[in-house]
């Protein structure tokens, strides 16, 4: 062989080994398996590809019905196909400061640094836009929403708003001083009801798929089941807060993951200890008291998500959502199976259609479930968490659609908007590879990392908001 063809073999041979480099560094900053990098460039991300990097399992839309099992990371174990974005402190900095300075929709009663005291309905007010969005924004963002005046329920009905909070060291009242207070905005509603069921309402959600808007679902479904809201316990997430206060000035909320950190923390009588406690999906209590607890005041769930946690974790001891006389139900809806449970559930009727069809919700919420006890989230609420909180580099991608904030995060992030203080626990950590996925596996599982959630931003997130004092995160190893 001559030297100008061994030179053209070198250099062909260094072409290809730097291109494989290339395609293996890229999939490691996008947390990609190599192979789905490799099939986007040279065909687009196929239906398939996608499938096997989120574990087999993918919907074609947000909008249908999923079979089966879809994107539920508790119920998969492949920690080798991972899809989420990995953010160091600064860069979730950076992402999230892309958004120019806003101080949100002012307040009916003076501006922000006022509180009206009023207990009756909040007040629905017309789309705001807020200063965030910009002409390059793509549609599917939205971000502008219904505005509700809904004042603080520690305020008291009989001081007038020089008073302020009665709460002295509630999160609203420290927010302003943080840099969350250019993302946090006072007005938007944590829980849709009776009353947001309008055309004009409709007309504008419909443009938005899945948890952040109502496209896919019928007028006619949407406004049935929301029409069974219509008291004030479900516009209120704490709505027996006058009832069981006893004279505490803070709203005190426990907010309880699922997470291996839970494991051996002895953290249950003071999980206990809070005026409520908040939990999700596959939460197990029974055998586990002493590191979880055993009060569940707010269950939060999806109908999907709810399946496949009884589905999955039934064999660990899940057989449903939590029942006593103080649990709520609150419903994320990702689908318009959440809006067809919720109606059963408050009526006491079988569901008419989809996958529940011809179940009793009596058998998962218990035969004393009323309506007073169902809550379900504004999409505008989860649709400005995503936007403003929780903006994964995955929504820059092809696979935007897919993307939402996870259950525990939407969780996490309503109690932050409704109690005055907050501790979380069970949520991810910077040493998470230490601990199971589940406080309650019976063999360790590494956490598993897919495309429609984003969980290193989440606990980038967790800690930052733990650092500007707004949460106190429960963590073994200090940072």
């Amino acid at each position: 062989m001559t030297a100008t063809g061994l030179q053209k073999k070198l250099v062909f041979v260094i072409l290809t080994a730097s291109s494989l480099l290339g395609i293996y560094i890229l999939s490691v900053n996008l947390e990609i398996p190599w192979w789905v990098v490799v099939h986007g460039f040279t065909q687009g991300p196929s239906r398939s590809a996608v499938s096997e990097a989120a574990g087999g399992l993918v919907s074609e839309h947000w909008t249908q019905t999923p079979p089966g099992l879809i994107f539920q990371p508790e119920l998969h174990r492949r920690a080798h196909t991972p899809t989420s974005l990995t953010y160091t402190e600064k860069q979730l900095v950076q992402n999230n400061t892309l958004l120019p300075p806003t101080q949100g929709p002012k307040s009916t009663s003076g501006g922000e640094g006022n509180v009206r005291t009023t207990v009756g309905a909040p007040v629905l007010q017309a789309e705001r836009a807020t200063e965030v969005a910009t002409i390059t924004e793509r549609p599917f963002i939205g971000d502008s929403y219904t505005s509700e005046d809904l004042p603080p329920q520690t305020v008291s009905p009989t001081r007038s708003s020089a008073h302020c909070l009665d709460c002295s060291n509630s999160i609203r009242g420290r927010i302003s001083q943080t840099d969350f207070s250019r993302l946090f905005l006072r007005s938007v509603p944590v829980l849709q009801w009776a009353k947001h069921a309008t055309p004009d309402q409709y007309k504008r959600l419909s443009r938005y798929p899945g948890a952040h808007g109502w496209g896919g679902i019928d007028y006619k479904t949407l406004t049935e089941a929301l029409s069974v809201l219509n008291s004030s316990a479900n516009w209120q997430m704490l709505d027996d807060w006058t009832r069981r206060s006893t004279g505490s000035e803070c709203i005190r909320c426990a907010v309880v993951g699922n997470g291996g950190i839970l494991k051996n923390s002895t953290k249950g009588r003071e999980i206990d200890a809070h005026d409520y406690v908040f939990r999700t999906n596959g939460a197990i209590i029974k055998g586990f008291e002493q590191d979880v607890g055993s009060r569940t005041t707010h269950y939060t769930f999806s109908t999907n998500t709810l399946m496949n946690s009884m589905r999955g974790y039934a064999g660990l001891g899940f057989k449903g959502p939590p029942v006593s006389e103080e649990t709520r139900y609150i419903f994320l809806p990702d689908h318009d199976r959440d809006y067809l449970l919720m109606e059963a559930a408050a009526t006491h009727t079988a569901v008419q259609r989809g996958p529940e069809r011809n179940i009793y919700p009596t058998s998962y919420f218990g035969k004393d479930v009323s309506a007073e006890k169902l809550k379900i989230y504004h999409p505008d609420f989860i649709r400005y968490l995503r936007n403003r909180f929780l903006r994964s580099n995955a929504m820059k991608t092809k696979y935007q659609d897919m993307y939402r904030p996870s259950t525990g995060a939407v969780m996490l992030l309503a109690a932050l908007h409704s109690c005055d203080q907050v501790s979380a626990y069970g949520f991810m950590t910077p040493d998470y590879s230490k601990y199971s996925d589940h406080y309650y596996d019976s063999k360790f599982h590494p956490v598993g990392f897919f495309i429609n959630h984003d969980l290193r931003l989440e606990m980038s997130l967790w800690r930052r908001l733990h650092s500007a004092g707004l949460i106190r995160l429960y963590m073994r190893q200090k940072s």
